[in-house]
């Protein structure tokens, strides 16, 4: 039986299920100086306009490398951060984690620490919430604090509920991807998914990833089985 991939993972990429066809029409390059966006100026001719827009090129190389450079450093320093950074267990404590985490890994944090987003956490996030609105008198900081606590809870109610709904998403998909790989006729199993409106996100990305691993493992009877054209 073929390998069997599945993974977890805290997003889902698309995938598309049929190809997009396109027309391209290339453009026509007359000379080594096309430029169609007008980044380097008016045409030139001449040694001495060669080379400099060869430097030109050559600049342009070095800053596409510098900048591929930044995004690893930066990609570095997040996991860096990640791994160092521990979640207490008192959920006023675990709250005061959450505004201090970056917006870009509100989800990374949410699909970590799910266990610990429980009622009681929340409860106690509405709690708060209640006695800011109602306070008297109401400071400047106390309104502030209201309205990140308001975002927070938007942002924490939302997260959970998209990724409860992943976990289910790739159970299902797991099964299905389990039927696809141990079934006798995988065209008719594929046929049949089709129908029922069960080839979802979560399985194509399964799918992929196993194409991937047939792919790297030569498991060629499986990949050209799943891979060659199926809905005509």
């Amino acid at each position: 039986m073929a390998a069997l991939s599945i993974g977890l993972a805290t997003a889902i990429p698309a995938v598309r299920t049929f190809p997009r066809r396109t027309h391209f029409r290339p453009s026509r390059i007359s000379c080594i100086g096309w430029d169609p966006e007008g980044l380097f100026g008016p045409p030139q001719t001449g040694h001495i306009a060669r080379r400099e827009f060869k430097r030109r090129l050559e600049k342009d190389s070095e800053a596409r490398e510098a900048f591929e450079r930044q995004v690893l450093e930066e990609k570095a320093r997040r996991e860096a951060l990640r791994q160092s950074r521990v979640a207490p267990d008192s959920p006023a404590a675990l709250i005061e984690y959450f505004l201090d985490t970056e917006a870009q890994d509100i989800e990374f944090e949410i699909a970590r620490l799910r266990p610990r987003l429980t009622e009681e956490f929340f409860s106690h996030l509405q709690l708060e919430l209640g006695q800011l609105r109602f306070a008297v008198p109401k400071t400047e900081d106390m309104e502030d604090r209201l309205i990140e606590l308001e975002a927070l809870q938007k942002a924490l109610l939302e997260g959970t509920e998209a990724y409860d709904k992943m976990q289910i998403d790739l159970v299902k998909a797991k099964e299905s991807l389990m039927k696809i790989l141990t079934s006798k006729d995988v065209k008719a199993t594929l046929l049949e998914m089709v129908e029922q409106n069960a080839l979802n996100r979560s399985l194509l990305a399964l799918l992929d990833e196993n194409i991937a691993n047939a792919h790297r493992g030569n498991q060629l009877s499986l990949l050209q089985t799943i891979t060659e054209p199926k809905f005509r």
